[in-house]
């Protein structure tokens, strides 16, 4: 059987202030009529994705695109066609988007999509706009744990999200404790706790997911799908060997210099867009970031920042 030719699709994900992101229906006559989407539409010959995203979404909604970052590409194989989409958020435009074909359009939760049905293809991408923009990594042993929970409370105060959980020094019963006190903080708000190490620990610990490191992520056949899963990448090897494994998210670094890692070599920013361009995951860039560097991270490809130091002024 002939492999069907892929058809590149460019979409948008319209990030409003409130934090809501726009969806389109399917109009009737169209493959999956009725079904919902993000907006967005082919790639015409020679056209480049940001190219066609601008042009669609004018087509389309009647806006002009003023800021739009890549974000992920997804691939799926539907009855009528076999597409790559590559995603876009858009976080700035002019213009009030409406339903110029007479499409019906809808603003949602990122996290609580409520329009059914959606296309199938979407699934991942749901997956990945739940996750917030800042991943912080605990720093206990150097801080000592009193101070660093004074900080995380106030860190999780004001919308902290998402923590991984990395005291490499730790023996298991202080580890235990430890974990204990932050989720006792992080739970209250909402907040995840990710586990930097086996999947059975964070289990027994409470931990809404595990957070690989390179050797693990090297060693791993599966992934566990009853928690969220990430990992640390360094190259495109890794970052390849995340994909398969279908991870939520990785982190890839370092972007700049860290004292955590004092002989690794900084990617930098074009280094850190080539690798990323083209994932299926969700990519926070790491090393030596300040919360000011989201935007730049945003601008070349990642889904937000992860920060150690940074995530925890005093």
């Amino acid at each position: 059987m002939t492999a069907r030719a892929i058809v590149r699709v460019a979409a948008a994900i319209l990030h409003r202030d409130d934090g809501k992101v726009l969806l389109a229906q399917r109009l009737p006559g169209t493959p999956y009529a009725g079904f919902w989407e993000f907006p967005g539409g082919k790639l015409e010959p020679g056209e480049s994705a940001h190219d066609a995203l601008l042009r669609e979404l004018d087509e389309e909604l009647g806006i002009v695109v003023t800021r739009a970052a890549p974000w992920l590409t997804q691939r799926y194989d539907y009855p009528h066609a076999h597409v790559e989409l590559d995603f876009f958020r858009v976080f700035d435009w002019q213009g009030d988007p409406h339903g110029r074909d007479g499409q019906a359009i809808a603003w949602q939760d990122r996290a609580n999509i409520a329009v059914t049905p959606l296309l199938p293809a979407n699934a991942a991408v749901l997956r990945a706009l739940a996750l917030p923009a800042v991943y912080a990594i605990s720093m206990a042993e150097e801080l000592g744990e009193t101070e660093f929970l004074a900080r995380a409370r106030v860190a999780l105060e004001a919308g902290l999200e998402l923590i991984q959980l990395r005291e490499k020094s730790f023996a298991p019963e202080r580890l235990r404790a430890f974990a204990q006190r932050l989720l006792a903080l992080a739970t209250p708000h909402g907040a995840r706790v990710l586990l930097n190490g086996e999947a059975d620990t964070a289990r027994e610990l409470g931990c809404a997911g595990v957070h690989w490191n390179g050797p693990r992520l090297a060693a791993a056949r599966s992934r566990p799908h009853d928690m969220l899963c990430a990992a640390s990448t360094h190259d495109a090897a890794e970052l390849a060997h995340a994909a398969a494994l279908d991870l939520d998210f990785v982190v890839l670094g370092p972007v700049r210099e860290t004292p955590l890692h004092p002989t690794a070599r900084p990617l930098g920013w074009p280094r850190f867009a080539e690798l990323v361009a083209g994932s299926p995951l969700p990519v926070y860039a790491l090393g030596g970031l300040a919360h000011a560097d989201l935007d730049p991270a945003i601008a070349h490809g990642a889904h937000g920042i992860a920060m150690r130091r940074g995530a925890w002024p005093g």
